[in-house]
């Protein structure tokens, strides 16, 4: 089996130490020698340090999620006001190559594949378009064999004439792929990686590229490299210790934004949700009182940061958390393969919770005095 700390002939190597200024804080971190008084001296803090991150993430501060809660609500209308922003994800591909246990995606699982081809990605985004969006997010299975730079570029290229905000969630790339991206219209890169936990990583990604620890960790630092705008980060909280997922998950953020100032940084809150074939998949000790801690911690701790809440999650904690702390939300989303237009080719990834209309996520935004914001940058190449 693959080393999974050892990189493919192909892919680049770049030096850095973020990888190993995070796993050293991550490895250290004892949740539980954090107390009350530590929470407290966290929460009256105008900037926090790393100790305080790793003080609101504990267990600790469970007794004070109202607080927490009410400081992160103050800090996002401060920082970002009423605005949500609005996108929705296209997915181009389904076909994978590489072995992870949780996703539906997987090789080997019996799900219908499917490929958009060049016209039917015109579909689906004429489709997506006239909802009103104006920022769409592509993404693909693991395997550049089924969906390759060309054919991702040249995605890119279609969804210009489309949209003002092009993003991609998509394999691992090296910097000069990212920059053949970039210069077709990309400006944003999503990775997530699931586990910050390398043995954990290594026991649920069992083959493919995926498998490999530390290419899939710098992937945004290349992105960055290459030109793009912004970057984006995530654990799947639930696949591991989710307070320690967490806490790399927001120190790879604040790291790699130290070292890239210019750079646009936002973090999502995904948790595991069943698949086809295998619906005992939850995010365990993940519970939504204790997602929406991650939140307000994320929120704290990185005050300038996008914080993305997912269509995994139920309608009515969505609604909440848009004014709590998150300021991105997806509207109108589809995650089989061609169902924008409404013609189903490809299965989806995972389990959705939240299939509301644009049209349902501006009426909700609209009662909560909340302002829908369609695109917040222009591409300028």
């Amino acid at each position: 089996m693959q080393n999974y700390m050892q990189y493919l002939p192909h892919m680049q190597e770049i030096k850095s130490e973020i990888l190993n200024k995070v796993l050293s804080q991550v490895q250290s971190y004892d949740e539980s020698q954090f107390s009350a008084k530590d929470v407290k001296n966290a929460l009256n803090q105008t900037h926090l340090s790393i100790e305080h991150l790793k003080a609101l993430l504990s267990s600790a501060a469970e007794d004070f999620i109202e607080e927490l809660a009410f400081k992160s609500a103050k800090v996002k209308q401060k920082y970002f006001g009423n605005s949500i922003s609005l996108f929705t994800p296209l997915y181009l591909s389904n076909y994978c190559n590489s072995k992870c246990v949780y996703c539906g995606f997987q090789k080997g699982n019996k799900i219908a594949r499917a490929k958009l081809n060049e016209a039917e990605i015109h579909e689906e985004m004429q489709a997506i378009a006239k909802s009103g969006l104006e920022e769409i997010l592509m993404l693909t299975g693991e395997g550049r064999e089924f969906a390759s730079v060309e054919y991702i570029a040249n995605a890119c290229k279609i969804a210009r004439e489309y949209f003002k905000v092009v993003g991609v969630e998509i394999y691992p790339m090296n910097e000069d792929e990212y920059k053949i991206l970039h210069e077709k219209g990309c400006d944003y890169v999503t990775v997530f990686q699931e586990t910050y936990n390398p043995l954990k990583y290594s026991k649920i990604h069992l083959a493919g590229e995926k498998r490999i620890f530390p290419y899939r960790f710098n992937a945004q630092e290349r992105a960055l490299k290459a030109g793009m705008r912004g970057v984006a980060f995530a654990a799947l909280l639930g696949i591991d210790d989710f307070r320690k997922d967490a806490l790399a998950t927001a120190l790879h953020a604040h790291f790699l934004q130290q070292a890239y100032s210019h750079a646009e940084i936002s973090i999502s809150v995904p948790r595991l949700r069943p698949i086809i074939n295998n619906a005992k998949i939850h995010p365990k000790d993940v519970s939504e009182k204790r997602l929406l801690q991650v939140l307000c911690a994320y929120r704290l701790f990185l005050p300038f940061a996008g914080i993305t809440i997912s269509s995994r999650e139920r309608i009515g904690f969505r609604d909440e958390v848009i004014k709590l702390g998150a300021t991105k939300m997806s509207a109108g989303v589809s995650v089989g393969i061609g169902e924008h237009k409404g013609e189903k080719k490809g299965d989806e990834q995972f389990e959705i919770s939240d299939d509301r209309s644009v049209d349902e996520i501006l009426a909700m935004l609209k009662r909560s005095n909340l302002q829908a914001v369609m695109s917040d940058s222009i591409y300028v190449g």
